[in-house]
């Protein structure tokens, strides 16, 4: 009894961890790496700098409280950013209207929540490699275009993110030359910390310190942040919803909840839970879906799983979800203590930062995007469609198109798989695998076996190769469904009533094994109710077990309804 408390002590220790100096140390980090990083995606999507910072407060202590992937940081991403502020401009809002904020950050919430109650967590999984690698590199360049400005001191006039790249290199005589300067004294710091372990995940926040203070010394005179927004010490502002905007957002804030999404499924696999206790993406949207209805209320931009604050927390030592408690509490007092001081940062370090954070985001998918164009012509070319998608429409419709062409990947994929082999037995019992017969022989059973999953796109090409039947004499013919036939589509059913009218027609004793007890239940109703009585095998018992009775059966009916010898 004992050991039975124990172990319960144990499981409670593991869902109400108690907070520690570690959790509380890389919380501090985090909540200080969230201010730079946090104004600069705000920025980059067009939004007020300090919505940025509380889009890492309320959201992540949140998000924390009630993740399954206990290390993961809720938080703005820089796809989130760029999502919200093109949906937004599309349904004609004010990304300045606080009011227009709040409610698409709602509609993100909503549209998570009611994904993780549908138990949907495993659906992203079929957002294939080839499509996220072509969005993220989309979103690279996004960001890279969308910083010109702060960057360089120049103003694009073009809309369109290559063309806005194209213009500013063509007109680099224009660029302001305090403002390049302290861009790449902002890249150059960064670049002489970063290769220090010690110092790496705060190369991005010593850069913004060291410049910004020589800034201020120096005073170059260039653009700050509070000459774009002023941020006040203060809490978290309590923000009511437009409710009139709602309705225009809806379909923009599924995008951005797929987006969020998609981008947060990988964490889980990243970043294992230190107490052994398995993550589930389907409660984790809920988690991310109830942040941003608790966010959409004080100030926060729609918000996911970050991987990139997810790394600043588990390498400054995060054990427990307290860590992502502690980031977004630390953020709250930073603002509350230092709040003005911020105001002090100027533009173009935040530009050089996302230079910066542009170019480590197509760094990091060059091994991806190699073993795309590797692995086939149809996934380079998705990601290529989606790359060029990302970068020429707005966001959320590049999003539902990448989810579009992930699901025809794996249709395309699925409707290959399947195929036919023949299972030969040997002496010992056990079979062989050879490849399937053209033409069904006779005066014996043969045992194929069907490698797929029962899905649609793959029945009618396997019809056609099924062997042909016409003319076998004394022939058993034993179907082996063991571990395939998953997914009992009706396409698949109406393929397999045809080909039993075809071997029945030819006298061919059939019998079918390793039957789903999904799949069983609707071969004994309906239009195959007799057709295949005492010839349906189940697929319990050992690998092959079913297989050798399945032969036997086959073997003893053959032998029954073979003809008697004629007399010499």
């Amino acid at each position: 009894m004992a050991e039975v408390d124990e172990t319960a002590a144990e499981a409670a220790a593991r869902r109400r961890p108690r907070p520690t100096v570690r959790d509380a140390v890389a919380g501090f980090a985090t909540g200080l790496f969230s201010i730079p990083e946090g104004m600069a995606y705000a920025t980059v999507g067009g939004f007020a700098a300090p919505l940025g910072l509380w889009s890492g407060a309320v959201p992540t202590i949140i998000g924390s409280i009630l993740s399954r992937t206990v290390l993961m940081v809720t938080t703005l991403t820089s796809a989130i950013a760029l999502s919200a502020g093109g949906i937004l401009a599309e349904a004609g809002l004010d990304p300045g209207d606080a009011g227009a904020v709040a409610a698409l950050t709602l509609v993100v919430g909503a549209w998570m929540v009611l994904l993780g109650l549908l138990r949907l967590g495993s659906a992203m999984s079929y957002v294939s490699t080839a499509v996220m690698t072509g969005f993220t590199a989309g979103i690279a360049v996004q960001i890279l275009a969308g910083v010109v400005e702060d960057a360089t001191g120049y103003a694009p006039e073009s809309s369109n993110t290559v063309r806005k790249l194209a213009e500013a290199l063509w007109h680099v005589g224009d660029w302001d030359g305090p403002t390049v300067a302290v861009a790449a004294a902002t890249i150059a710091v960064w670049a002489v910390v970063r290769p220090f372990k010690r110092l790496r995940a705060s190369a991005t926040l010593i850069a913004l310190l060291a410049v910004t203070v020589a800034v201020a010394v120096l005073g170059t005179g260039v653009e700050r942040v509070d000459d774009i927004a002023s941020i006040s010490r203060s809490l978290p502002p309590f923000t009511l919803p437009d409710a009139s905007a709602l309705p225009h957002l809806v379909y923009g804030g599924l995008a951005i909840a797929l987006i969020a999404l998609a981008q947060a499924a990988g964490i889980g696999a990243a970043v294992p839970n230190p107490d052994g206790s398995r993550s589930d993406a389907s409660r984790d949207f809920t988690a991310q879906g109830a942040a941003n209805l608790a966010g959409g209320l004080f100030g926060a931009l729609p918000t996911g799983g970050s991987l990139s604050r997810t790394g600043v927390a588990t390498s400054g030592g995060a054990r427990t979800r307290w860590a992502g408690i502690f980031a977004g509490a630390w953020l709250i007092v930073l603002v509350l203590v230092l709040g003005p001081l911020a105001g002090a940062i100027p533009m173009a370090v935040i530009g050089g930062l996302l230079l910066v954070i542009g170019a480590e985001l197509v760094v990091s998918r060059l091994g991806d995007i190699r073993l795309v164009a590797r692995t086939s012509w149809l996934s380079t070319l998705a990601m290529a469609a989606t790359f060029a998608a990302t970068t020429q429409l707005p966001l959320q419709q590049a999003i539902f198109i990448g989810v579009g062409l992930s699901m025809v990947l794996y249709t395309v994929q699925a409707g290959k798989r399947g195929r036919l082999v023949e299972l030969v037995p040997l002496d010992d019992g056990d079979f062989r695998v050879a490849e399937a017969p053209a033409v069904l022989p006779g005066d014996r059973t043969t045992v194929l076996h069907y490698l797929g999953s029962g899905f649609f796109a793959e029945v009618n090409r396997l019809e056609e190769e099924w062997p042909d039947t016409t003319g076998a004499r004394n022939a058993a013919l034993v179907i082996s469904l063991r571990g395939s036939a998953g997914i009992p589509s009706a396409t698949f059913l109406k393929s397999l009533d045809r080909l039993l009218d075809r071997w029945e027609g030819n006298g061919v004793t059939v019998i079918v094994c390793g039957v789903p007890e999904p799949l069983r239940r609707r071969l004994e109703h309906g239009r195959f109710a007799g057709r295949l009585e005492g010839a349906l095998l189940g697929d319990g018992g050992g690998v092959m077990s079913s297989v050798h009775a399945a032969y036997l059966l086959g073997e003893e009916r053959r032998l029954a309804a073979a003809p008697p010898p004629s007399d010499p």
